[in-house]
């Protein structure tokens, strides 16, 4: 048998390999991963929680979510694993780690990056993740990035009141002692979530605009 035989009978292995199955191996690598990172912060408890709760049980969770999926992967044998480009990964991880170095200050040599918190560091990587996908459009991307950053900003700081950098540092020390951090919360979480339904509420009508437009195109040709 030719080398150039024998690798494509590889390839035909690997493809028969079900996509659910590695990307439930996937998941369960990432919720092992997370377990370990999460080890040393301290959970607390549910009346209590510590800042290793959430993520201690996200990441079991994503783990349990792995097994059902691989599980299901191997019983109903869905489609083959196919190649995947390159775009989605590379600009996923470059919003994660644009992520950790804007919501807290960050040393790397002898640069520091400034805290931005997570009304800067939420919105920047939801904009940059989406574009991960070649069809994209800046101004979804914006609407989703405000709103899930107001959702966050109310469950992690507000319900949750985890210990997670909301503001930027200069913004948090210029406000010292003025207002309120938790009204400052729910101020600012609530001006994110408006100019996102404002821009929804914009966007929908651009589009039936878009449609009469049309309509009206076609009615007179």
């Amino acid at each position: 048998m030719s080398d150039r035989s024998s690798g494509a009978e590889a390839v035909r292995a690997h493809s028969r390999i079900p996509q659910n199955v590695v990307a439930g191996l996937g998941l369960v690598l990432l919720g092992v991963f997370g377990v370990w990172a999460t080890g040393d912060l301290p959970r607390g408890t549910l009346g209590a929680m510590g800042p290793g709760m959430l993520p201690h049980w996200v990441a079991i969770g994503v783990a349990a979510s792995g097994v059902v999926l691989a599980v299901t992967g191997l019983v109903r044998r869905g489609e083959g694993l196919q190649t995947v480009g390159l775009r989605g990964p590379v600009v996923v991880v470059l919003a994660i780690l644009a992520f950790a170095a804007t919501i807290r200050p960050a040393t790397l040599g002898p640069i520091t990056t400034p805290g931005l918190g997570l009304i800067v560091a939420g919105p920047l990587a939801v904009i940059l993740a989406g574009y991960a996908s070649p069809e994209a459009r800046f101004r979804e991307l914006l609407i989703l990035a405000l709103l899930l950053t107001a959702g966050c900003m109310l469950l992690f700081g507000d319900l949750l009141n985890l210990p997670i950098p909301l503001f930027p540092t200069a913004f948090v020390e210029a406000m010292s002692g003025t207002i309120p951090s938790r009204v400052l919360l729910r101020l600012m979480a609530g001006a994110l979530a408006l100019a996102g339904l404002g821009l929804l509420v914009l966007q929908r009508r651009s589009a039936r605009r878009g449609e009469t437009d049309v309509a009206r195109h076609s009615m007179t040709a």
